[in-house]
């Protein structure tokens, strides 16, 4: 028999596997169209589109910094205008831990749809540019291939 722990998802997946195959296909048919627009752009080009990455808001940090804000916000409420809206605090502790053990909740989905990626997902497409930048040695200058590649990993 399986441990409880074992039956959930790996944290490095946990979001896609939760994510509807339809919108982890469209943010992955995005991240290819980016990577063919620096195919054969220069190499200060590829720099500054992985320093744009590594600025990206991914999943996990829009998620963070929305439920934080709803739990100051409710909780700030809570003590000025009615003991109710301790229910969002408490709704959203809960979706916190949702999303902690299985890696989705409710407002996972909607994160998603506006085609926010998980830190894999943006980790993927920045070692892609660098494979086809030159910093490894590389087989292929096909940014699908490569990024399948880094995806296998």
């Amino acid at each position: 028999m399986k441990s409880i722990l074992e039956k959930l998802p790996p944290t490095t997946k946990r979001v896609e596997m939760n994510t509807p195959p339809e919108i982890n296909d469209r943010i992955h048919k995005k991240t290819i169209a980016d990577l063919y627009k620096y195919r054969d752009a220069d190499e200060e080009a590829v720099t500054e589109r992985i320093r744009q990455l590594d600025r990206e808001w991914n999943t996990e940090r829009v998620f963070a910094a929305n439920a934080s804000t709803l739990v100051l916000l409710s909780t700030i409420l809570g003590y000025k205008k009615s003991r109710y809206w301790f229910l969002l605090t408490g709704t959203v502790g809960y979706f916190l831990l949702q999303h902690a053990i299985q890696g989705w909740c409710p407002p996972l989905s909607v994160i998603r749809r506006r085609g926010v990626r998980t830190p894999e997902e943006i980790e993927n497409e920045k070692l892609a540019l660098r494979i086809m930048r030159g910093d490894f040695n590389k087989t292929t200058t096909n940014p699908f291939e490569i990024l399948r590649t880094v995806e296998k990993k």
